[in-house]
């Protein structure tokens, strides 16, 4: 009894202390977006007047109506819609037939292909920008949302294709095998056995490319000028005036702009996990 008083007392400190660790980090995480709604909400004559509150005096949903009715940001959200879920669904087709490639076969330069796949992830963006506008621009693909999904294509190839390697290489060839056994075809054995096995490496993928494509503003910013073609995260850019920044109609935006993304993630959070998980697990 005196051994196990100091034993149950160790493990509820040790609980609480993980529990308070784990609430500080939803905490500071989560803080971003309450301060976000909270200034979205707040009435324009109360936003530089009270303070710094935790929540307003009163609430208004005027700039969501605002946004919604009087501004080009519906528009944005569809172009984004359009160019994120363009390059998600390309670029899982891409990295699913890539990714098999690398698991199941073997080729001269493999090795060299894998090597320059990584190598790509290494680059600042930065360094990228000038030649890329300049082959986008003799190409004519600037102010064009094809470009821009060209672009996001390019850049998410590599880590979708390692991500969809991994998922291949947890399938056994022996399932692989007995459909060639049966006198399947190569086809047939992916389209019967590697892709429904690989069907949460292909969500986690779609879900991972979406949100990137979502929330990209360099390339958006570098290659879109026409406001009709903008998409959501440079339209945000239209509410910093030359003299004065409307906050709570950027705000609201942003609030607005949370919404397919977390449904998004929502809806394939189980396969987004997986995706995580699938690299530490799997030499």
């Amino acid at each position: 009894m005196i051994k196990s008083v100091p034993l149950r007392y160790r493990r509820l400190s040790s609980g609480a202390g993980l529990y308070l660790a784990v609430a500080a980090y939803v905490v500071f995480a989560l803080f971003p977006i309450f301060w976000t709604l909270k200034i979205s909400v707040t009435p324009t004559a109360l936003l530089y007047t009270q303070g710094a509150t935790i929540w307003p005096a009163r609430t208004t949903f005027h700039n969501y109506v605002a946004v919604l009715l009087t501004t080009d940001f519906p528009r944005f959200f569809l172009n984004s819609i359009l160019v994120s879920g363009a390059t998600s669904l390309i670029v899982t087709v891409l990295a699913s037939a890539a990714g098999y490639a690398l698991s199941r076969f073997r080729f001269r330069g493999k090795q060299a292909v894998a090597f320059l796949l990584l190598l790509t992830q290494t680059f600042p963006l930065v360094m990228v920008i000038p030649p890329i506008y300049r082959i986008m621009g003799s190409l004519h693909l600037t102010n064009s949302l094809g470009g821009l999904v060209i672009i996001y294509v390019a850049f998410n190839i590599p880590f979708a294709t390692f991500l969809m390697q991994t998922f291949c290489d947890g399938v056994p060839r022996d399932l692989e095998d007995a459909v060639l056994i049966d006198g399947g075809t190569r086809l047939q054995a992916l389209t019967r056995v590697i892709l429904p096995l690989t069907l949460p490496g292909m969500m986690a993928t779609i879900g991972f490319v979406f949100t990137a494509a979502w929330s990209e503003l360099l390339f958006a910013l570098m290659l879109i000028d026409d406001p009709s073609r903008m998409t959501f995260a440079v339209g945000l850019l239209s509410f910093i005036g030359k003299f004065d920044v409307d906050w709570g109609q950027m705000m609201a935006a942003s609030m607005l702009g949370l919404v397919p993304a977390c449904l998004f993630f929502l809806l394939l959070q189980r396969y987004l996990v997986e995706g995580l998980s699938a690299g530490a697990v799997k030499g």
